[in-house]
């Protein structure tokens, strides 16, 4: 079910240069600030790009002096490519005066086929609008130059022979946070019922997208709800109806097993809400092709981490999974082969994907939390 098989990264926060492999599920280890979120933010940033919105996350991280290895003066440009079954798609980008990035280059080789987008102009970046093509080659080898395009245009035109395309795979990545539960975190807001293509990042659609899974995807629905009350005893079920005071919101109300009083999404504790999000996301019928997770673990049950776990693991079999995570309890669910090592290491962040052979003999007598614990695997302050 991989995507993405590999990932390089130069010149990006604390990373000055990387090359991850990638799994179906990958288990990002490590101490405080040693950059495993770092490593979510680089698809972040990905995210960003693709959609038209790099300028927009940019400016949310402080500027592009900020995203760079120890600053511009260090680290003059940030280089990333992405390497799945059958293409390679990769982006340079360097800052400009106004400490915004610019897209020096992409490239995309994809079948035997490839592509190089010229620098944008300031005014193109800033708009998060066109990127120039600069060289093509054929499937034959060719060399041809056609006029400027938008990117994601010309990928659609000119592979649309080709099943499966890069550009759908690579916009198809999402992270996902539910850490804010407060009052008014938009997870416990009414939300647009129309509002269903897909669950939002922090979960501001939840009463939406629930209600088309019921009406669509009954099964799926279920196994949501059965989760639920594995770690809610208290919880019955849903109540999903658009509002009677305007029909085209919806609120999160459900129903308790004990009592006939009104509960919404207000009533719930802050780790019961996560988990709902947490399962909501997991056990959808058509999740994102990469799931992006940093620290699912917050505020949950020891037994809610277990089946947490286990949803991962499900997920994982029709989806890629990239989460990074600092609980013990998380890590013991999961092999060692699915671990990568995150550690700190002078001026950079260094990453380690473990081999279980190497750690055999350990194996026999401790879970893989216990030799994190003992500072065998590394990651540790």
């Amino acid at each position: 079910m991989k995507t993405l098989r590999q990932v390089s990264i130069e010149g990006f926060k604390s990373i000055s240069q990387a090359t991850i492999e990638l799994g179906d599920l990958n288990v990002v280890i490590g101490a405080n600030g040693a950059g495993k979120s770092n490593l979510i933010a680089v698809f972040r940033l990905l995210e960003s790009s693709l959609n038209g919105r790099l300028q927009h996350y940019t400016g949310i991280q402080g500027g592009a002096d900020r995203l760079l290895h120890h600053g511009r003066k260090a680290t003059p440009v940030c280089r990333l490519s992405f390497t799945g079954v059958d293409f390679s798609y990769g982006l340079t980008l360097e800052p400009n005066v106004k400490n915004r990035f610019v897209v020096a280059e992409e490239f995309l080789e994809y079948k035997g086929r490839s592509k190089t987008i010229a620098p944008a102009s300031d005014e193109a970046d800033l708009a998060g609008l066109e990127h120039d093509l600069l060289v093509m080659y054929d499937e034959d080898g060719n060399w041809v130059e056609p006029p400027s395009v938008d990117f994601h245009e010309l990928l659609n035109s000119t592979l649309d022979d080709l099943p499966d395309l890069p550009s759908t795979q690579l916009e198809s990545i999402r992270a996902f946070h539910f850490h804010d539960t407060s009052d008014a975190a938009p997870c416990r807001q009414d939300a647009e019922i129309r509002d269903a293509r897909e669950l939002h990042a922090e979960g501001r659609n939840l009463p939406a997208f629930l209600y088309l899974l019921r009406e669509r995807h009954a099964t799926n629905y279920r196994r949501i709800v059965e989760h639920i009350r594995l770690v809610a005893p208290f919880f019955d079920d849903f109540i999903l109806e658009p509002s009677p005071d305007n029909d085209r919101m919806i609120r999160l109300e459900w129903r308790h097993r004990d009592s006939d009083a009104y509960f919404d999404a207000h009533s719930l504790s802050d780790g019961t809400l996560r988990f709902i999000c947490l399962a909501t996301l997991l056990l959808q019928p058509n999740p994102p092709r990469l799931i992006l997770l940093d620290e699912p673990e917050l505020g949950l049950h020891p037994l809610a981490i277990h089946i947490l776990a286990e949803m991962l693991d499900a997920a994982a079999e029709r989806t890629q999974i990239l989460l990074a995570t600092q609980s013990v309890t998380l890590l013991d669910q999961f092999s060692l082969d699915r671990v990568i090592v995150a550690d700190y290491q002078g001026r950079s962040t260094r990453f380690t994907r473990l081999d279980p052979q190497d750690f055999e003999a350990w194996l026999e007598h401790f879970s893989v939390g216990e030799l994190w614990q003992k500072n065998v695997l590394g990651g540790r302050p």
